[in-house]
């Protein structure tokens, strides 16, 4: 696939620690409901699966905040459940209810049966990678993603999302033993399923370990981070025409765990709200990784003038560098942001770091 010269290289620069001129953004569910060009587009589809399933409709959802804004990156527009929707565990999204499987794995029998599944049947998430690429036209990175063995295994034994984790903790202190086979399959399919989106055109991926932190310490290194590990072991590196592909991995929960996670095979660490950026610099000292973070997304239904204020304070607080800080979201842009707010802190945020970059050498 011959395709345009990257246009702004920002992201992937601050992604591996090169100097740029100001701080890249983008944020976490970019392309979501608190657009309502993409609930138009929805409402097309009949269904969320009916629009991650649709070429067309995943390229010009992942295109839609690109026309409003001038972020610095893409994302592709999926779900971290497709993996095990296409180990045959029954897919679904209920309006209101987020996701559910027809059939949750809590037993040996069902974990045993589980395999890697053929990539084939997720060719529509390649598919759309190279279509947003060509649609990109060279503009900003694409990134790719999947969730983490872990947080795949929560859903999985859950049947959906969960306030308790009853059933995956009962499972993984009963029976460690089969947690440890569900997450090995998990990490295995995951790394080939990274690997078969970087082959179609994603030009950095991210591991979206969403309930690490729902784990109790010890837990948390034994069934979440070494399996995040597994899977960052097997990854490319490099694209087909050698551009390095950077790997991102961001533990929601997890600022208590930057000590350890200063160990993974990865380029940057995604940090929460709960965390000074600042602190997590001196934590990570030494572990040649950037940081992307991590603004509380609660602070996007403040007025303005607070929004402008606390995209400062996150920029002051990594410092007046010139690498190594991609600005995100602490988790998820929540649906009922203003699309004008998010206008203010992409601003914001341009406008502030390039006024940070003369204090400092290059």
């Amino acid at each position: 696939m011959s395709l345009p010269t990257l246009q702004n290289d920002t992201f992937l620069r601050a992604c591996l620690g090169q100097a740029t001129t100001h701080t890249p953004i983008w944020l976490m569910r970019q392309a979501g409901r608190y657009l309502p060009e993409y609930r138009a587009t929805r409402e097309r589809a009949g269904s969320f699966m009916g629009l991650a399933t649709n070429v067309e409709f995943a390229t010009e959802v992942t295109l839609q905040p690109l026309e409003r804004y001038p972020l610095d990156a893409a994302i592709l527009f999926s779900d971290i459940l497709t993996v095990p929707d296409a180990m045959g565990l029954g897919l679904s999204f209920q309006e209101g209810e987020g996701p559910r499987f027809a059939y949750p794995v809590r037993d040996e029998a069902a974990i045993n049966q589980l395999v890697v599944p053929d990539m084939a049947r997720l060719r529509y998430v390649f598919d759309a990678i190279a279509s947003i690429r060509r649609a990109l036209a060279g503009r900003v990175p694409l990134i790719g993603f999947c969730g983490s063995p872990w947080t795949l295994a929560c859903y999985m034994v859950e049947g959906g999302g969960s306030d308790d984790y009853r059933q995956v903790k009962t499972l993984m202190y009963a029976r460690p033993d089969l947690m440890h086979r569900l997450l090995a399959v998990n990490a295995d399919a995951l790394a080939q399923y990274l690997n078969a989106q970087i082959d179609a055109g994603a030009q950095a991926v991210m591991v979206f370990d969403s309930w690490g932190g729902v784990l109790a310490e010890g837990a948390f290194q034994t069934f979440s981070l070494a399996y995040t590990a597994r899977v960052l072991a097997r990854l490319k590196r490099t694209t087909a025409d050698g551009a390095a592909v950077p790997r991102i991995v961001f533990t929601k929960g997890g600022g208590q765990w930057l000590e350890q996670m200063r160990g993974l095979d990865c380029d940057v660490i995604g940090l929460d709200w709960t965390i000074d950026l600042g602190r997590a610099r001196t934590l990570l000292a030494g572990a040649s990784k950037s940081l992307q973070g991590n603004l509380d997304p609660s602070v996007l239904f403040a007025p303005p003038e607070v929004i402008r204020a606390e995209a400062r304070r996150v920029l002051e607080a990594f410092g007046p560098w010139r690498s190594g800080h991609i600005f995100n979201l602490g988790h998820g842009i929540s649906q009922f942001t203003p699309p004008e707010h998010v206008a203010h802190l992409v601003d914001e945020v341009h406008l502030h770091s390039r006024k940070m970059r003369p204090a400092v050498a290059p």
